[in-house]
């Protein structure tokens, strides 16, 4: 992927791994657009040269509006990156755990297909450009305090894989980045295991720009998660992982 000419919209980039992709497309060269809810984020952006739009993943009126703004604005748009997401702690042993399964379903899993849906007409039309889809090791190997979570991300891993074999020959690729644990600004602290965000958008970058740029991008620290299986170390990371359960409120493992 030539990362010096492209037009991206990056969908959740007013925070975290999202601003910093978007950050890192434009050092590159690339002309970027943000969408995103928090519009203090958003006004931020916009001082430091980015569009910026107002969307709600969840909400398909904000999606089609967004999608149209967009467009009119940068009717050369080439790459579209679907970052929005939750990550929510949820008990299913207490019933309201249900409200956050479907808020976590509704952002990670609906949100991704909103915005994919809604760009599709658009990228086909122009018969080139690349969906950048965003799973999570968590999908490969979940976490069980966040259950619903790594539901959904390993549904956005079977979607990606399924429009990519739907878009085949169209000249619209589909790319999967699967993020490990990533030490995002406000949250430094709560994985001592977790990739220093710098380093892994330098790495992602790399990926993305390699000839031909893979079908998934997998950092260094994500290949435990996506080969467990394979390896044979998936119940004994399961079961590390499942130490966590502590976490969750009036709970002991």
């Amino acid at each position: 992927m030539d990362l010096s000419h492209r037009t991206v919209l990056v969908v959740g980039g007013t925070s975290g791994i999202g601003r910093e992709m978007a950050r890192r497309f434009a050092a590159a060269g690339s002309t970027v657009a943000v969408g995103g809810r928090n519009p203090e984020a958003l006004a931020r952006l916009a001082e430091d040269g980015f569009g910026t739009f107002r969307v709600d993943v969840t909400d398909a009126a904000s999606v089609a509006s967004c999608r149209d703004a967009v467009i009119s604005r940068y009717p050369e748009l080439d790459t579209v990156v679907t970052m929005s997401g939750v990550m929510l702690l949820e008990d299913v042993r207490d019933p309201a755990h249900f409200e956050t399964a479907r808020t976590t379903i509704d952002t990670n899993l609906y949100g991704t297909i909103r915005i994919v849906d809604a760009f599709t007409p658009h990228l086909l039309e122009r018969g080139a450009g690349t969906f950048i889809t965003v799973s999570s090791g968590i999908g490969f190997l979940p976490f069980p305090p966040m259950p619903s979570y790594g539901a959904s991300k390993a549904a956005v891993h079977a979607y990606s894989e399924a429009l990519r074999a739907q878009l085949d020959g169209t000249g619209v690729e589909v790319v999967e980045l699967v993020p490990p644990a990533v030490a995002v600004p406000g949250r430094q602290n709560a994985n001592p295991h977790a990739l220093p965000l710098e380093d892994f958008a330098t790495e992602v970058m790399d990926l993305l720009a390699a000839d031909p740029t893979p079908r998934e991008i997998l950092v260094e620290g994500a290949l435990m998660h996506r080969w467990a299986e394979r390896d044979g170390t998936y119940d004994e990371l399961v079961a590390q992982r499942s130490k966590a359960l502590s976490l969750l409120p009036g709970r002991r493992v």
